[in-house]
């Protein structure tokens, strides 16, 4: 319903238990599906089957193996995806349709490091701004990780699959099992995965901190009381311990979350609607960081960060059917409060010590409306007019809280000190939409677009209250967030064609996106309206920018069996007020590919490179970039092959070469204690293989 209205689909299945027994078998080639639905341009279509990373740490591990995607990189988890130069919540994304707002300020844990790949049985990626309906901002896309009902074989009213994998340079191990039982009137479903993984080496043979240990549960109970209704409640809780950041001062020991949601679906005609959803759900993160417990102590003194994110929301909305023509309408609402305090102490001692308020209770609450009609314009043309309306408040509760240690001002101080401005509430009313214009040309699909999406600043950008200062030297490395932010507008222009003629299909996509207020993570050096100029404290501040790129992924099969494949992804972006780039872009990125089916195999192999990044905002500007990168390509291999109609055995070796690169999006050390600035560096070479039955 919702996915029609879009006009995108993804046919991706993670649990091949929940295809029926014939579609098992079509699903060891590639899969064409012809009429139905298209899908439209600078949508990603990628089964995740056929994925060529092995063994993905996270959604975030998965995501950057596709075109136009990287990811942020500070240890072995919680990759954290960007797409076309954005990241963080100028993406939208949904965990089987409810948000989930990490516990680390520094972004250990992002969203995708709670979504444990097993769990999951499609993924779908939106480039930039198509859309209103999955909640507000989203500029630079959409990515939906969603579970489907299981669907049982006529007489079965079981089934299941468990795999079983294994990395050779990290030495993880992982473990998931995936059971459903059933029946028309309804299905209980368990997933339970496990991973747990070393620190790896990288291709000079250095040990990069990257151990962790993942343990994620899933119950799922639905009830059908018929072919049109479904109610579905799902209860899920994931554990995370001993995780090591090579990218970070400090480690995380415990990252737990819960998450609660319901769903009521109805496909068929209620009142004037032709269907309707409805989803609640709550979402509840408590996490820790330490500089001892994990690693030796490099600080003078010790230092624990406990943190809690908790969200709630919801969306109601429904289709109507005006003619030819589908409106979607609908209203969302989300609430997210985090704290964080930072406690200190003697390295003999537990630190018992409150030294910064980091997160003073900060609430941030967004209520939407939104409207999206989808209408065909004659036979080759289809106009897509989507509009939302986003009423943001934000506030803090412990503004005026002193910590215990002497020196440490208030937040309130704190914010005066480097903006003047305390955190009096805020409220925006933000109104956004897009325009989409496609036509049916030789045999292909063109399409233009024009779109405002607006973003407001996050808890961190807004409230972050670490104070750190040493007394002795001044050496100023407070992180403070900046209450007066004016939210980011958005303005985007997109084109693009994507077309299939014999044995060759390709997609490609031009953008350009004007940034008002765009919201820059900066040093301290005296800009308009920073108070202080010491170049090395961390703060916030509206400026202009602009990103523009290209994206262009093409197949060609050269005969039953083979299939190359390309694809090439370019983002430049500039900060337009100061005249300098803008920090973690990544540069011109590129993959070659060819693949074998028949029979029980499947054999392939790619080649990733990146070119070299020049373009990088460095210690003289906000200093969120590490170095100009060095270019680099690595090769990687990968096949499966079918031992059973029910079992199956995938293996591969990523890095063929032992190459020692780092994506330049990737994190630095950023211990204040320990300034040299090291890029955490991509696995080297590693083998793995996993395992996988069906029942």
């Amino acid at each position: 319903m919702r996915l029609s209205a879009l006009s995108v689909a993804i046919g991706s299945v993670l649990a091949t238990p929940y295809l029926l027994a014939e579609e098992r078998v079509e699903q060891l080639g590639d899969i064409y599906v012809e009429g139905e639905v298209e899908t439209a341009p600078a949508v990603i279509m990628q089964p995740v089957e056929s994925n060529s990373l092995g063994l993905p740490a996270d959604g975030g591990d998965f995501l950057r193996d596709l075109n136009g995607v990287s990811g942020i990189r500070m240890g072995g988890h919680g990759i954290d995806p960007v797409i076309r130069g954005q990241s963080q919540n100028r993406l939208n994304i949904l965990l089987d349709g409810a948000y989930i707002h990490g516990g680390c300020p520094n972004r250990m844990d992002p969203p995708t490091a709670y979504s444990a790949m097993e769990s999951y049985d499609s993924v779908t990626v939106i480039k930039g701004s198509q859309t209103v309906i999955y909640g507000g901002g989203g500029s630079g896309g959409t990515v939906l990780f969603e579970r489907k009902p299981p669907r049982f074989e006529a007489g079965k009213n079981y089934l299941g699959q468990v795999d079983a994998g294994y990395k050779s340079n990290s030495k993880t191990k992982e473990f998931s099992a995936d059971i459903a039982a059933g029946s028309e009137s309804g299905y209980v479903r368990g997933v339970v995965g496990y991973k747990d993984a070393d620190n790896y080496e990288d291709g000079d043979a250095n040990e990069v901190r990257s151990a962790f240990e993942n343990r994620s549960g899933n119950l799922i109970l639905g009830y059908t009381p018929d072919q049109v209704r479904r109610l579905e409640l799902n209860i899920e809780a994931t554990r995370e311990d001993d995780a090591l950041y090579a990218g970070a001062g400090m480690d995380s020991p415990m990252s737990d979350a819960d998450n609660l949601r319901f769903k009521f679906e109805q496909n068929d005609s209620l009142g004037p609607f032709s269907g309707l959803d409805v989803e609640i759900y709550s979402s509840q993160v408590d996490h820790l960081m330490d500089n001892y417990s994990l690693r030796e102590l490099t600080a003078p003194m010790r230092m624990s960060v406990p943190t809690t994110s908790d969200t709630t929301g919801g969306r109601l909305f429904g289709d109507l059917m005006l003619g030819e023509n589908s409106l979607t309408i609908g209203v969302d609402y989300q609430k997210n409060e985090r704290d964080a305090d930072r406690f200190s102490g003697m390295p003999t001692m537990e630190p018992a010590t409150l030294q910064s308020i980091m997160w003073p209770g900060a609430e941030l609450e967004q209520t939407g409306l939104f409207a999206e009609l989808d209408m065909p314009v004659g036979e080759e043309n289809s106009l897509k007019v989507g509009v939302r309306y986003d009423q943001v408040d934000a506030s803090i509760s412990r503004g005026d809280e002193k910590p215990d240690l002497g020196p440490s001002p208030t937040p309130n101080n704190l914010y005066a000190a480097y903006y003047a401005d305390t955190s009096d509430s805020q409220s925006e009313n933000n109104v956004g939409g897009f325009v989409r214009y496609s036509h049916k040309l030789g045999g292909g699909t063109m399409f233009a677009g024009i779109s405002r999406s607006i973003r407001t600043a996050d808890a961190t950008e807004r409230y972050l209250a670490s104070f750190m200062r040493n007394m002795m030297t001044g050496m100023d490395n407070s992180w403070v967030g900046n209450p007066e932010l004016e939210p980011e507008q958005h303005h985007q222009l997109e084109v693009g064609y994507k077309w299939q003629s014999g044995e060759v299909s390709s997609d490609i996509t031009l953008y350009y996106n004007d940034v008002s207020d765009f919201i820059l993570r900066d040093k301290a050096r005296g800009q308009e309206g920073i108070l202080v100029a010491n170049g090395t404290a961390t703060i916030y501040r509206n400026v202009d920018a602009e990103f523009y790129g290209i994206e262009w992924q093409a197949d060609y099969r050269l005969s039953s069996a083979l299939m190359a494949k390309a694809s090439l992804a370019y983002v430049r972006a500039e900060n337009t007020t100061d005249d300098r780039p803008i920090a973690q872009i990544a540069p011109l990125d590129l993959s070659l590919g060819l693949d074998y089916s028949g029979g029980d195999w499947e054999l392939g192999g790619a080649l990733r490179a990146n070119a070299k990044q020049t373009r990088a905002d460095l210690e003289d500007g906000s200093g969120q970039d590490v170095q100009e990168t060095p270019g680099w390509g690595v090769i990687d291999l990968y096949g499966r092959y079918r031992l059973t109609k029910n079992s199956s055995i995938r293996f591969g070796v990523d890095n063929l070469l032992d190459k020692s690169f780092a994506y330049h999006v990737n994190r630095a050390n950023v211990d204040p204690f320990n300034p040299e600035a090291i890029q955490v560096n991509e696995p080297g070479r590693e083998l793995w293989v996993r395992g996988a039955v069906e029942f």
